[in-house]
């Protein structure tokens, strides 16, 4: 799904039809940018029925340069990683 269709998507929700597209995209951003800040602020994001986002650190490894095959040393770094809640699970 693009960032398009969701906006479309959330503009058919009840309630959200009285808002134009791009009242509608500023709200998608909205939620998207406050997402961000709560992982950045504090490491997780829950959202019951829907799951958790958490941030993991990754250690820094040996490589290797896919052209040349030359080793390569990757740096350590950090990612976000997403659990499921298990009602979401389920209906997968």
């Amino acid at each position: 799904m693009t960032k398009a269709e969701l906006i479309e998507k959330v503009q058919g929700v009840k309630g959200v039809k009285e808002l134009t597209k791009k009242e509608t995209a500023v709200l998608v951003d909205a939620v998207f940018d406050a997402l961000k800040k709560a992982i950045k602020k504090d490491k997780r994001f829950s959202y019951p029925g829907f799951g958790t986002f958490n941030v993991k650190s990754r250690k820094a490894r040996k490589g290797r340069n896919p052209r040349t095959g030359a080793p390569i040393q990757i740096k350590a770094s950090k990612t976000v990683s997403f659990k499921p809640a298990p009602a979401f699970k389920d209906k997968l």
